[in-house]
């Protein structure tokens, strides 16, 4: 392939990437906007401190939720999460468990979208700067992904943080 040929295929390239990019910032300006509640409700399975631990109970409800998409919930019967507690409880006690909608689209971005946003840059990058085989470039963006999780894993408690469920009796 010509050297010309090579930077008009990385235009293209490119040009397509940035479309794609236009998107996801559109849909990370969303973040802004969505300020509703997604809620569950649980049973208390226990307490330490501010936290509940809490067993959300799937239900029939979950098919027609507008976040069915993003939630865990809808994929099992049930699934235990930690929540802070906005008044005592204690084990046994029926309670609604709430995100914000906001935050459920930040670990979307985070989870899947950044990666792949990563990925796509570094196959990119090594195409067309170097002569490396495709198997060699796309190897290097795997290594990519996986600096990308370990990064996420080493600021998991400041993360954490970030995303916090709340936990109120019914």
């Amino acid at each position: 392939m010509s050297y010309f040929a090579k930077i008009d295929f990385f235009i293209i390239k490119c040009t397509r990437a940035l479309a794609y990019i236009k998107k996801i910032l559109y849909l990370c300006a969303l973040f802004v906007f969505m300020d509703e509640l997604i809620r569950h409700t649980g049973v208390v399975m226990s307490v330490s401190g501010n936290v509940a631990h809490v067993a959300i109970v799937q239900s029939s409800a979950c098919s027609a939720c507008k976040a069915k998409s993003m939630c865990m919930s809808s994929e099992s019967q049930q699934k235990e999460m930690d929540a802070q507690m906005l008044e005592p409880m204690k084990p046994g006690d029926k309670v609604e468990v709430e995100v914000r909608e906001r935050l459920a689209w930040k670990a979307v971005l985070l989870a899947y979208v950044l990666p792949f946003v990563v990925m796509m840059a570094v196959i990119a990058v090594l195409d067309f700067t170097t002569d490396w085989s495709e198997a060699v470039v796309g190897t290097l963006s795997l290594c990519a992904i996986a600096l990308y999780y370990i990064g996420l894993s080493v600021f998991k408690h400041r993360l954490q943080k970030q995303f916090s469920f709340t936990a109120r009796k019914l």
